[in-house]
């Protein structure tokens, strides 16, 4: 049973969580983590440094940070102003890692992906995310390099490639192609994730410098977008929007194992059930579960809203990170 176990979730962090749940200590990963009190942000940082540590935890090497804000889902626009804010400074350290030995370029370019269907909702962000950017490459092709105000502004582009059911290619021969032709310095892509956690829901953003597998988190494997595949860095942003039906009976399963406990009467039913590992509950459920509920991914009611929202929130981010005033996150945050 254990053999079979897999986990749904785009987020490097949460199959961190697994591991450590079930005692495993995984070669090669570094995890490190930081509250930020002031704007209630939870920074985790995933650090797979060797290949065999990336097959253990299924992802490429690379560096995974997410920020986690319970307040995302809310309406408060000072607040979602404060996380553009940090999302940018984040973003301004992965670009200067990128960029480094191109300091002296006039202008570092960089081609915005919008993944997606915009046709369904939780799949909208990318190319919500797109529509709201400042793109500015056209005005330096027509104009020149001083048409951009910022001493520092980025040079711009953006495409929403849809979906290979829309246009029936791969995302990633659109975007090659593209590249070819436009030769940006730096791909940005942005998409919308599967979490394991309900409670991550349109809550957590996460930057990685490892690139993209879109539909990964869903088990719809599309060719990977990274920086071997396109030949230049890529720089992914995702926000999850849907998890898996099975976890959330699983999570109800652990609530109702947490209730026996309480019982009498009922107390040894739960200690039975509490024996079992995170692998064995998990497989329990999916093998009790109706079959057809085994490839259901579920999303709040407000997911209209909500990606609205969120997609502002990104779009303004990255609107001052190529205005060149993202503010730079010192190395040694506190």
């Amino acid at each position: 049973m254990v053999e079979k176990y897999t986990i749904r979730t785009d987020l490097a962090m949460e199959q961190k969580e697994r591991f450590e749940s079930d005692h495993v200590e995984v070669s090669g990963v570094v995890l490190e983590e930081e509250y930020d009190e002031e704007k209630e942000i939870k920074i985790t940082t995933v650090k797979i440094e060797t290949e065999n540590g990336a097959k253990t935890m299924g992802k490429p090497v690379g560096t995974y940070l997410t920020l986690e804000a319970p307040n995302l889902a809310a309406g408060d626009e000072g607040y979602h102003r404060e996380i553009s804010e940090t999302l940018a400074g984040f973003l301004a350290e992965y670009m200067q890692d990128e960029n480094k030995g191109k300091e002296q370029r006039d202008r570092y370019s960089v081609l915005v992906v919008g993944l997606g269907n915009r046709e369904v909702t939780p799949d909208a962000l990318g190319p919500y995310v797109v529509d709201q950017l400042n793109i500015t490459r056209h005005i330096v092709q027509e104009y020149g390099k001083y048409a951009i105000e910022e001493e520092n502004g980025r040079s711009v582009s953006a495409v929403v490639p849809g979906v290979m059911a829309q246009t029936g290619m791969e995302t990633a021969e659109i975007i090659k192609g593209i590249v070819q032709e436009t030769s940006p310095d730096l791909i940005m892509v942005i998409d919308a994730l599967a979490a394991r956690s309900t409670k991550r829901l349109n809550r957590t953003i996460q930057i990685s410098d490892a690139g993209i597998h879109p539909g990964a988190g869903v088990g719809n494997h599309r060719s990977a977008i990274t920086k071997d595949t396109m030949g230049i860095p890529v720089i992914a942003i995702g926000v999850p929007t849907v998890v898996d039906a099975a976890t959330i009976v699983n999570d109800t399963m652990e609530n109702f194992i947490a209730a026996l406990e309480t019982s009498d009467s009922l107390r040894g039913v739960g200690v039975v059930l509490q024996g079992y590992n995170s692998a064995e509950k998990y497989e329990l459920v999916k093998e009790l579960i109706s079959p057809h509920l085994n490839g259901m991914f579920v999303t709040p009611k407000d997911i209209d809203e909500t990606i609205r929202r969120i997609s502002y929130t990104i779009s303004e981010a990255l609107n001052i990170l190529f205005s060149g005033k993202a503010v730079h996150i010192s190395k040694n945050r506190a």
